[in-house]
């Protein structure tokens, strides 16, 4: 298969609802993983809505009506907190695009996240704590952000019940 049918073939199969994980891909397409991770650049290089999210790839496709807004917050990474911060949120209904840190070195450190479910949730804790990874927010004493997505009901509800539990980070 030329990469011209390779990135012909991943066009059609990331269109699912379902992301491919990298490695699944470059078994089902019998090349390594450099490969496929050089085929998506190359595919977002052309404009395609292609994003990484920690389950695999997919085509994204900004939901009609949703808009989308980032919010502040504040807690410990003690993982049932983060957890219920993050389960807060998809259970307002909307998506959790991304976490954002300002890091006094590299400046704005984005880790995307897209969540939007309590299962992805409980997926991407349990990939955190299998992989003993260090949350982003830890190199900022708990203060981060992060992108929702969903029509403004939802962002508003998850906005009100981060600041009901505490988490949102508010001016004073």
């Amino acid at each position: 298969m030329t990469g011209e049918q390779r990135r012909s073939w991943l066009k059609e199969h990331l269109k699912g609802t379902t992301p491919i994980a990298g490695h699944e891909l470059a078994a089902l397409l019998k090349v390594s993983r450099q490969v496929i991770v050089q085929d998506i650049a190359l595919l977002r290089a052309e404009g395609l809505p292609i994003i990484a999210t920690p389950r695999g790839y997919l085509f994204w496709e900004k939901p009609t009506g949703s808009i989308r807004t980032v919010v502040a917050v504040k807690h410990p990474s003690d993982p049932p907190v983060v957890r219920d911060e993050l389960t807060t949120m998809v259970k307002s209904g909307v998506s959790v695009i991304n976490v954002i840190v300002a890091h006094p070195l590299y400046g704005e450190l984005v880790g995307n996240l897209n969540l939007n479910s309590e299962d992805d949730v409980d997926r991407f804790l349990q990939n955190m704590l299998a992989l003993e990874a260090s949350l982003l927010s830890e190199l900022t004493d708990g203060v981060h952000l992060h992108t929702i997505e969903g029509i403004p009901d939802t962002i508003d509800r998850a906005k009100l019940s981060l600041a009901q539990k505490g988490f949102l980070l508010q001016a004073t």
